[in-house]
């Protein structure tokens, strides 16, 4: 049996469910009913690989954005790369500090990549699909992630969600006698099917205001936006990779770590607008963290809770 946590993603739903999620990264939070509790289940911690399992035709060049993207966040912090990665991760181990539990913080690294150019399971895939694609990595110790090209379709991708994260069981690996969960993340390429609503800010988004759309930072809108998600739900794998850890709400649709901040990657942010962000002087294109390998990223803000608040890189 599997848990799935869908992100329900950017602009669109974000005016139509979320207005009133955005006052989080407005002011500090007051009420106590808001903030995201821990519900005493396990979260991740110590040294977690993540095992990319790409699924259908990537570019080298989209395959370096993220695997980049990954090794930066434990990349040295330097006077130079900041803001950095490393530095907006660092959010989360908030989490861990808060726990009753005192787990030990979360350590990530780039692991195996497992390359499925021949699209095994077709080109329209179900949530069951996906389990069974995260389980071509190894489960121990391990966060496993589905990246689907931008001609594959997956049940809700676009209707109600750009990406999910959960937890299955692991399959022949005993432990203490019983089996164990895994925790995967699985993110779309939306470039061709709804950029709109699952690579904004870096398209013109399908509700909304209309506000010119903005450079992408490593030239490639779907995987740019593909990076945007899958920060979003890394973050969430973290603080609740099994659904019982920190989210507010119901466990089938949560807010969690990022899906409490829609909507915002830099400080001023309102509907429509991304934030006061980075612009790199030669390429004009739009950031609010640097990288491994001289790239620039934008991730979207992470509840902070220790203030209360939506912490944002910039």
């Amino acid at each position: 049996m599997s848990t799935f946590i869908s992100f329900h993603c950017f602009l669109p739903l974000f005016f139509l469910i979320s207005l009133f999620h955005l006052s989080l990264a407005a002011r500090k939070l007051d009420d106590q009913s808001r903030l995201l509790r821990y519900h005493n289940g396990p979260l991740l911690y110590g040294k977690i690989a993540v095992n990319l399992i790409w699924y259908g035709r990537f570019k080298p060049s989209q395959k370096a954005i993220i695997a980049d993207f990954v090794t930066s966040l434990s990349s040295p912090v330097t006077p130079n790369n900041q803001p950095s990665v490393t530095t907006w991760w660092k959010t989360t181990e908030k989490y861990y500090h808060l726990s009753p539990k005192k787990a030990s913080s979360l350590s990530l690294s780039l692991g195996d990549q497992i390359l499925d150019e021949s699209y095994s399971l077709g080109k329209s895939l179900t949530n069951k699909h996906l389990v069974e694609l995260a389980s071509k990595g190894g489960q121990r110790n391990a966060i496993n992630v589905v990246l689907t090209s931008a001609d594959v379709a997956v049940e809700g991708f676009c209707m109600s969600r750009c990406g999910t994260h959960g937890s299955a069981a692991s399959a022949g690996h005993v432990k203490g006698g019983k089996n164990y969960k895994f925790a995967y993340i699985w993110v779309g390429n939306s470039e061709t099917q709804c950029p709109g609503q699952c690579a904004w800010p870096f398209h013109q988004p399908i509700y909304g205001p209309q506000n010119p759309p903005l450079i992408a930072p490593n030239n490639d809108v779907g995987v740019d936006g593909m990076v945007i998600n899958f920060a979003s739900l890394l973050a969430g794998t973290a603080t609740n990779p099994f659904g019982n850890g920190y989210f507010q709400g119901p466990a089938e649709a949560p807010l969690e770590a990022s899906s409490a901040c829609p909507g915002v990657y830099g400080k001023g942010a309102y509907p429509g607008y991304a934030g006061d962000l980075l612009v790199d002087p030669t390429t004009g294109a739009s950031y609010n963290v640097n990288g491994a390998n001289a790239r620039k990223y934008l991730v979207p803000a992470l509840y902070d809770p220790s203030t209360s608040s939506c912490s944002t890189p910039v």
